[in-house]
Formats: C-alpha cells, structure tokens, sequence
C-alpha cells in the first residue's frame, strides 16, 4: 500500500522589491511543501511538491503544528483511493481540516492548498504523466486544446521614469510570446493611471489587450470615477474595484457598465464563490472569476468553486486562475479553463513558466514532463533540492 513517509516545509522570500496599489511584496514569502511517498523509482522516494502560490505569506506554523501532525499520524489506509494505488486528496484535505471550526477562509486555505497540491503533484509522478493529464482524468474532463490562453501580469509602479519604464516591461513581455497585459492601477492619481493605461492599450494595439487591477483600493466613489473613464476605453477588464468582499460595490458597478468585471482571488472557498454569485451582480458570459487553488485549500475545494459556478450559468471560458505559476497552468489545460495569468520576470522563484513551456501569440502550452513540472523551473530547483535534504 502506498504510504506518506514525511512531509516538509521550506518557506521560500519572492524575489524582487515591487509594489500595487496596497502590498509592497518585498517582504513576502510562499510555502513549498514535499510530500514523501514510500514508492521508490531510482533509488529516490517518488516526492510531490506544492506551493501556496503568490500574494499572500508562508504558512509554516500552520503547517508543521497542525496539518501535517494530523495527515502524518492518521491511518495510512485512510489517505490512499480504494485501489490503493494513488493517495486521496480530498481524503488528505479532510484529515489535514480536523478539529478546524468553519468560516475564517485566510490563512489556513492557503496552507492546506500547498499541502493539497503537493498530493496532486504526488499522483501524477506516479501515473508517470503530467498533472494536467492526471487532473483531466480524476474529472474526466475531455481537453478540446492544450494550449491556454495567457497574459502578462506586470504593469507594476516605479518610483522613477515610470511611463518609460512600464513601456520597456510591456514590450519585453510582447517580445516572449505575450500579446495581452494586466497593469496596476489606484496606486496613483486618475491622471497619471490614465496615461499608465493608454501606454499600455498604445504597445497592445487595443484596448480588448489590457486588463487593469485596482487590487480591492477603491471606495465606491474613486471606482465610479475610473470606471467612467475605463469604460470609453473598451479594456479587457476591471478587477478587483473594491474590497474583495464588498459584493454591493461589485453589483453596483455591473449594473452601470459592459466592461467585464474580475475578482475572486481573495476568496478562498465555496461559501465566498456561493455569496459573490449570490450579492455580486456576476453575469454569465461577461464577468471574469479569477479564485486560486493555492490559496482556497486545494483543488478539491477549487472544483467544487466550479460547480458553483456553472450552476449559477457561468461558463469555465470565464475562470482565469490567478496565480500567474506553473501548477494553475496545468489546472486551466486539466479542466479547459479560459485561461490563466503569467508572472514572466516577477515573482520569482515561483511565477512565471518553465523554459519547456512553449508561449506565441498569446497562449502557453505546458510541458509533458509528469507532475506540475516544477523542476523545470532552474530558478526554483534550487529551493527544491534543498528541501530534499530533509529526506
């Protein structure tokens, strides 16, 4: 039977001294998880890894005194699907939750996502194929193309020459393959946000190109007036307005514009998906739902988001993983997601795709490699390998 020998945590700093409109991401961290199985394949324990992607902080504490003591002392026989073969990650998620009270989705969803992933990452290795094969499969899910659609997420401010310098960073990630961009906005005056944005529609050649992302800074006021002005500029669309909880702001700006509206990546279960489709103003074929495994417990709990919203009338052609990394591209090939973001040359080790991810005309294909392919990654093998020390 297959067995869990160890789990181990290595909190690793995002490189790379940034800021949006709220966060300063000099400071952050993200937690990349090893998973040990007892199956050996040349000499080496076959091992999963996971992380708990991009934006929010390592979660060792939660980890090494709560969920892994509970995965690691329960019984094998537990953890494992009925063949035996393969471990059971809504089954691992469930131990790794015990004793845990409902609601408060913040830090423990992201520390159960790496965990999570980790096990996915794990299964895949073991059928020898990619996780986003593997992950097609456990839901059987018929992949219509293995290309996915992408954009560079970037646009961030600079404290100097920072029109010229956004100019040189678009036309960087134009030159790597990437035909649309996400900027920051909210961090400046109207003003200067509007040059910001019309450089950036200037080097995309249209406004459908660029997407802008107020990071949750506004008040219904400053949103209304930046909506007014994004509006006559046909963008791709306009994420995160307000607080990420704010579902009136959210409804009241849907019913005062045709520009797709984006959130999701700050609500990290299928309760929070359940009450912005409820109270948000959402509309199917339009808005865009950006919720991230990493940081909602996993993709158990991220298929079940799914189910919440195709009930609801939504299509997965509206879901763009945030994220920006290699596991959320192999979950929007897996479950033919419109699409998912990319982080080329920021957030490292962790955003952005390996080299054998090919990218051209906008859209990025994953590699064959078995698991997430994160040893691909030579920015972040590094980390890997010193994890590996500890088994």
């Amino acid at each position: 039977m297959n067995k869990i020998t160890g789990i181990y945590e290595l909190s690793v700093p995002l490189e790379g001294d940034i800021k949006n409109a709220v966060v300063n991401f000099s400071a952050h961290d993200v937690s990349l998880v090893a998973v040990v199985s007892n199956i050996i394949r040349f000499g080496r324990p076959v091992v999963g890894y996971g992380f708990n992607s991009i934006g929010r902080f390592a979660q060792p504490g939660i980890l090494q005194t709560r969920m892994v003591p509970r995965v690691l002392n329960a019984d094998p026989a537990s953890l494992v699907t009925e063949n035996e073969d393969f471990f059971d990650p809504a089954a691992i998620s469930s131990v790794a939750m015990s004793n845990e009270k409902p609601g408060g989705h913040g830090d423990r969803a992201g520390a159960l996502g790496a965990l999570e992933l980790a096990v996915w990452d794990l299964n895949a290795k073991l059928a020898d194929e990619p996780a986003w094969s593997w992950i097609s499969k456990c839901h059987a899910t018929r992949i219509e193309r293995l290309d996915v659609s992408t954009y560079a997420a970037g646009g961030y401010y600079y404290s100097t020459d920072s029109l010229a310098r956004l100019r040189d960073e678009l036309r960087g990630y134009r030159d790597l393959g990437f035909d649309g961009f996400k900027i920051k906005i909210g961090g400046a005056s109207l003003e200067a946000d509007l040059e910001r944005i019309d450089t950036a529609v200037d080097l995309a050649g249209s406004g459908q190109r660029v997407a802008v992302d107020a990071n949750g800074r506004f008040d219904t006021d400053t949103a209304l007036r930046y909506l007014e002005s994004i509006s006559v500029r046909g963008l791709r669309w306009f994420e995160e307005p307000g607080d990420p909880l704010d579902f009136e702001l959210l409804s009241q700006l849907s019913a005062m514009t045709d520009i797709p509206l984006a959130t999701g990546e700050n609500l990290f279960s299928v309760q929070d998906t359940r009450n912005l489709l409820l109270y948000g103003g959402m509309k199917p074929g339009r808005d865009v739902f950006q919720m991230d495994a990493g940081l909602s417990y996993g993709l158990t709990e991220y298929v079940k988001m799914l189910g919440q919203l195709e009930s609801a009338g939504m299509s997965r052609d509206q879901c763009f993983p945030h994220g920006g990394h290699l596991i959320n591209l192999h979950i929007a090939a897996g479950l033919n997601l419109g699409g998912c973001e990319a982080y080329p040359g920021v957030f490292g080790p962790f955003g952005g795709f390996s080299p054998a991810c090919e990218i051209s005309d906008g859209s990025v294909t994953p590699s064959d490699a078995p698991g997430f392919g994160l040893e691909e990654k030579p920015e972040l093998l590094p980390y890997i390998n010193k994890l590996g020390e500890d088994f």
